[in-house]
């Protein structure tokens, strides 16, 4: 499970470092806290933060359930792709909300795979 734990601390730091992201963002657009609105600059590096919040309140008990009832190496590989869809989200949507597809798809990818995966999981487990 060593891996699986590993995964799930690279997607918390990645939430860390979009939320210093929002930060910068604020210093440099001029949005005061408790403000959520600005440029669509800042609108785009602050809804990165806050949909990263939402995709982990998913894939941090998938990752866990999966790792558990499946198998922890297959779970740390998918959450990686996970991780990694996440980044490229991140890059995409800053610059422009066009682009921020292709992550989204990888990182929805993930999160239904393991999801999926846990749930057949536990139930073969139930028998």
């Amino acid at each position: 499970m060593e891996y699986v734990y590993l995964v799930v601390l690279l997607a918390l730091v990645e939430y860390f470092v979009f939320g210093g992201l929002v930060g910068r963002a604020r210093t440099k657009y001029g949005v005061k806290a408790p403000a959520c609105e600005g440029p669509d600059e800042f609108n785009r590096t602050f809804r990165v933060h806050q949909n990263t919040l939402e995709w982990l309140a998913v894939f941090v008990p998938c990752m866990w359930l999966f790792g558990t009832y499946v198998s922890s190496l297959f779970a740390a590989g998918i959450g990686a792709v996970g991780v990694i869809g996440r980044a490229v989200y991140a890059l995409g949507y800053i610059a422009t909300a066009d682009k921020r597809g292709p992550g989204m798809m990888l990182s929805g990818f993930a999160n239904v795979a393991l999801l999926l995966g846990s749930l057949v999981g536990v139930i073969l487990a139930l028998f």
